[in-house]
């Protein structure tokens, strides 16, 4: 396990960012996934989170990495925000999905689920990652989505920078909740 990560950690900086598939207006595939919340095991399901209003959607390629870190720990740090334009921020990876407990305690802060992307949501959300010659790898690129809840995507940033993830998703959110869809 550790060497695979370590190879994931290497391959970051080298893999091609790629285009988000899904475009705004496109069908979110809908999915249930095993993750964690707080440093417990749940069960994540798409459609049950839409009912409470947009779903902030966002791969990563791995838990307990530097930036998949970072991310994480700035999605818990806006949370608040999330929570107040009436969103439900959920983490997926296809990366060492064994770390998912103790990743959504420790760096997520509990505040939100973090779930196993399996090949099908992968493969819907068109979210693998690549290496610069086209082969793919075994992780998730680092891709976030906001979904409408009549399931529709309003927004699709891929960047391998955690950055601007944050802030994007929020501006998005907050147009959707004052009536200006993005």
């Amino acid at each position: 396990m550790r060497t695979k990560l370590f190879l994931a950690a290497l391959l970051l900086p080298l893999s091609l960012p790629v285009e988000a598939a899904l475009a705004p207006g496109a069908v979110a595939p809908d999915f249930s996934a095993a993750g964690a919340m707080a440093g417990k095991p749940l069960s994540v399901n798409l459609k049950a989170a839409l009912k409470k209003g947009p779903v902030v959607l966002y791969f990563f390629p791995a838990a307990f990495i530097g930036g998949c870190n970072v991310e994480a720990a700035a999605f818990a740090a806006a949370l608040p925000d999330f929570t107040a334009a009436g969103a439900t921020v959920i983490g997926m990876t296809a990366g060492n999905v064994d770390k998912l407990v103790a990743f959504s305690s420790e760096h997520c802060a509990g505040k939100f689920a973090v779930a196993a992307a399996s090949p099908e949501v992968i493969r819907g959300y068109d979210v693998l990652l690549r290496k610069p010659d086209g082969t793919p790898t075994t992780i998730t690129s680092r891709t976030s989505y906001v979904i409408a809840p009549n399931g529709k995507i309003l927004f699709a940033h891929t960047d391998m920078s955690p950055n601007d993830h944050i802030k994007m998703t929020l501006d998005v959110v907050r147009k959707y909740k004052a009536g200006k869809r993005s």
